[in-house]
């Protein structure tokens, strides 16, 4: 899993891995998550040898992973709410999210930065950047914030499950799996659901 993201320490001093998490699902938030490494940490990094996609780890791969980056690295994650969702659209939701985790950082960090994105979409913000297609597959600090992202929403919809238990949030987070909709077509939907989305 490489981008050479070593080659780009020679040129930058940090470099900002940023993904989301929840994009999909008919229920909760979008969650952000930019990860901040300098070559220190990035050599650091490399040694959590099952970083990839968050996707392509169980959830207690995740957990673990979770917990060894969220002491040791820098990052900031952000979440829009279903309201948020609604009112701006999905895309826009994240994007405008994603441009607040890079605002957690100090300029000094990110005027020193590239900005490492999952996916083929522009954030607007006036620091060198770049796209990645499957980032997370391919780029270290990419899939740290992936694992970042994945993990805080699971951790927001297991909250949730405690507050509406009827839809069995802790089984499905939210994703539009059969239950959940066959849960929806019996408790109609929640405050946390997005009104935007289509169910059926």
């Amino acid at each position: 899993m490489d981008c050479n993201e070593l080659k780009l320490f020679e040129k930058y001093r940090f470099i900002i891995g940023i993904d989301e998490a929840g994009r999909g699902p008919l229920a909760g938030p979008v969650f952000v998550c930019a990860f901040c490494c300098d070559l220190k940490d990035y050599k650091s990094l490399l040694t959590f040898k099952e970083l990839t996609d968050s996707k392509k780890l169980n959830e207690k791969k995740r957990g673990k992973l979770y917990s060894g980056l969220k002491h040791k690295f820098r990052y900031s994650i952000k979440s829009a709410s279903n309201i948020e969702i609604d009112e701006m659209n999905i895309l826009k939701a994240t994007l405008n999210k994603m441009k607040e985790a890079l605002q957690e950082f100090d300029n000094h960090i990110l005027e020193n930065s590239i900005i490492l994105i999952d996916g083929n979409r522009n954030i607007d913000i006036p620091y060198p950047q770049k796209t990645i297609v499957k980032g997370d597959l391919k780029c270290k600090t990419i899939a740290a914030a992936s694992i970042m992202a994945k993990v805080s929403r699971d951790l927001f919809m297991l909250e949730m499950d405690k507050i509406y238990p009827q839809y069995n949030f802790k089984k499905h987070k939210g994703y539009p799996t059969k239950e959940h909709k066959e849960l929806i077509k019996k408790f109609g939907l929640s405050p946390i659901h997005r009104k935007s989305f289509k169910y059926f």
